[in-house]
């Protein structure tokens, strides 16, 4: 096909006022940019995208929070003679590609913005017969085998027949920082990901808890964040890690055993909740998933997250795990995360699923935990 713009839109930008709805668009249009090299107009709630690498750009788009669906498409003229010579063209390589012949059930869809001799169905009447001109293929409005659009607006008209399906969600970076929990596993990255579909830049934490840990689990962490960063175009994940070790040690050495998870999980929540009152980030994001692990349970997730202030957001908490891998497949971390990290030796025989709150109070005290959160929160550690 012989295209020349990617047409993008948007959704629920448009309902926003005037003044944010710009800055929206503005923002989704430097994101565009910064995923493939092109140049980009805007109009009448529009993109119209013009990459240099169409192929490269058309398989990118695709990566870019805020963009709901796309078009690759041909552009002409508004008139009745562009439109002709255009669509007559447009048809012969859909012909060339197998798209369409004498037996394909096809349908055209006009849609126009401005003022212009003809209305929509004139013009969709209109182009029916252009394209049986070219091949005498069966009009079938209802239940069509192939949709061909015409959109007009104003002085420009545009053909295309291809309707991708973007990402959707909001632009990235227009709805403030999150510290995210990031750790080898299938889950955290996912809650990353749909956090950032929402327009939230991500300041990536993992909690490095060797020696109960190998090293692995630090390289899966570089991994999962390089490949979440191929969706973070224009507002790329910063990096951070906690040498978590020596916390867990005073956890398991001076608390009860079976309160380590608790303790461990609420010690990384204070971590995260400093970070971000240091980088000017808003919440705090986790993967957790009601009851899935010992650490998720109402009363668990209740006691874990005593005294931090900020919000804790889990965008996994009511989906079940083939939910979450589902995702993690389709947005590529899922053969990350499923590679042995060898797991963590600090996990307790019989941990603790029901943490009573004031019990979980006596443990912190018992393990010095605000001393032992100063002490890790000293130490992080800064990759970007």
């Amino acid at each position: 096909m012989n295209y020349d713009l990617i047409i993008a839109r948007y959704g629920e930008i448009g309902v926003k006022s005037p003044k944010i709805r710009s800055r929206f668009e503005r923002k989704l249009v430097k994101n565009i940019k910064a995923t493939f090299d092109c140049e980009v107009d805007r109009n009448q709630g529009r993109i119209y995208i013009h990459p240099k690498d169409f192929e490269d750009g058309v398989k990118k788009l695709n990566r870019v929070f805020g963009v709901v669906s796309y078009s690759p498409a041909t552009s002409t003229t508004a008139t009745y003679e562009g439109i002709d010579e255009t669509l007559t063209k447009y048809v012969g390589d859909l012909i060339s590609e197998d798209l369409i012949d004498e037996n394909t059930k096809f349908a055209i869809k006009c849609r126009r913005v401005g003022k212009h001799d003809f209305s929509s169905q004139e013009m969709a009447a209109h182009c029916g017969g252009v394209v049986r001109n070219v091949v005498l293929a069966p009009v079938d409005l209802t239940n069509p085998d192939l949709t061909i659009f015409v959109e007009i607006r104003d002085n420009n008209a545009f053909i295309f027949h291809e309707k991708i399906k973007g990402p959707g969600g909001l632009p990235l970076g227009t709805q403030g920082k999150v510290v995210a929990l990031l750790s080898s596993g299938i889950d955290s990255p996912v809650a990353a990901y749909l956090m950032m579909k929402r327009g939230c830049e991500v300041i990536a934490l993992n909690c490095d808890n060797s020696p109960f840990t190998t090293p692995k689990a630090s390289e899966l962490f570089d991994a999962l964040v390089d490949q979440l960063n191929i969706y973070a175009k224009g507002s790329p994940i910063k990096k951070r890690v906690v040498h978590y070790g020596e916390y867990l040690q005073a956890a398991k050495d001076k608390a009860p055993e079976k309160m380590t998870c608790v303790l461990c999980k609420s010690g990384m929540y204070h971590i995260a909740e400093k970070l971000a009152l240091k980088l000017g980030a808003d919440a705090i994001v986790d993967g957790s998933s009601v009851g899935q692990v010992a650490s998720q349970t109402l009363s668990n997730i209740l006691a874990t997250r005593y005294g931090v202030d900020m919000p804790i957001l889990s965008p996994l908490i009511g989906l079940d795990k083939e939910e979450i891998t589902q995702i993690a497949k389709k947005i590529g971390t899922f053969e990350i995360s499923e590679i042995d990290d060898g797991g963590c030796s600090a996990v307790p025989r019989y941990p603790e699923t029901q943490a009573d709150l004031e019990r979980v109070k006596l443990a912190c005290e018992d393990m010095n935990q605000d001393e032992e959160i100063e002490k890790a929160f000293r130490n992080i550690v800064r990759f970007d």
